[in-house]
């Protein structure tokens, strides 16, 4: 067993719509799969484009609340709960861990899970039987910055502390089409170009995304939700073992494309569905 097997997972999950949490689809079985697998994990440490801040801010609470921060949805989604515990033990090394790295850190108690955190923990912990905790994403941060914050946060892993990076690969909500439409050309040829960048491990490449990508602009009008990935690949090194789950393409536009890295050999067992590869 080399050092990189002793580490919690790292994770890179696309989200989608809230409606994500009604209609698993590919990626979510590929998670359930996934989180009954995970052994060894104290917490879970949530980066998600949905808590945005001034400077960094520590979720510390003992029992957060699950947040509906969406509007317009089925109304059995506002009913969902995720009655996971908080760890503020483990927030607070991490607080330490986000100074030490020279970062301005906040810390609130109030703080609730967002839909970019318990959504796809639905599916990857149904039972909410681990500890969830975030770390938010400063308002200004650039993909420069979101690196440096994976980085930060890394050293957790050998406490067993798994990072969930909760984004889209791609987030284009101008374009979406709700009549069952082919994925368009732009959003898979954005996607291809991402996960043979992130496979290789070229982060310099990687953090200059917005010039080299094809329709990076397109693909990410904004940036938050991309930055997330960042986050996760600063969280890793680059002898890890890393898994792709195509998660296919959603309303046309919304590339599920997720990404796992660390623990995760047992994932390829012969019983595991051949979406996962």
């Amino acid at each position: 067993m080399n050092a990189s097997d002793r580490l919690a997972p790292v994770l890179f999950v696309s989200h989608g719509a809230p409606t994500f949490a009604l209609e698993p689809g590919t990626l979510g079985r590929c998670l359930r799969a996934f989180g009954e697998q995970l052994t060894g994990i104290r917490a879970v440490l949530v980066v998600s484009p949905h808590w945005q801040t001034s400077g960094v801010q520590v979720m510390t609470g003992r029992q957060p609340e699950t947040v509906h921060d969406f509007g317009g949805f089925p109304s059995v989604l506002y009913t969902l709960r995720y009655p996971a515990a908080g760890h503020p033990q483990l927030a607070a090394e991490a607080g330490r861990l986000l100074e030490q790295a020279g970062l301005s850190v906040g810390f609130d108690a109030r703080r609730g899970l967002d839909h970019g955190a318990w959504v796809p923990l639905l599916h990857l912990l149904p039972n909410a039987d681990l500890p969830v905790f975030q770390v938010s994403m400063p308002v200004d941060l650039d993909a420069t910055g979101a690196l440096q914050l994976g980085r930060a946060l890394a050293s957790l892993r050998a406490q067993g502390v798994m990072i969930l990076a909760s984004g889209s690969m791609t987030h284009n909500l101008h374009e979406l089409d709700q009549t069952g439409a082919a994925a368009a050309d732009y959003v898979v040829e954005f996607t291809h170009w991402v996960r043979q960048v992130v496979t290789a491990h070229d982060t310099e490449r990687l953090v200059n995304y917005r010039k080299l990508a094809p329709h990076a602009q397109r693909a990410h009008p904004t940036e938050e939700h991309f930055l997330p990935l960042l986050v996760a690949v600063g969280a890793t090194s680059g002898g890890e073992m890393m898994q792709v789950v195509d998660g296919g393409v959603t309303y046309g536009v919304v590339s599920m494309e997720s990404y796992a890295w660390g623990a995760v050999t047992s994932i390829q067992k012969p019983k595991m569905p051949d979406f996962i590869r």
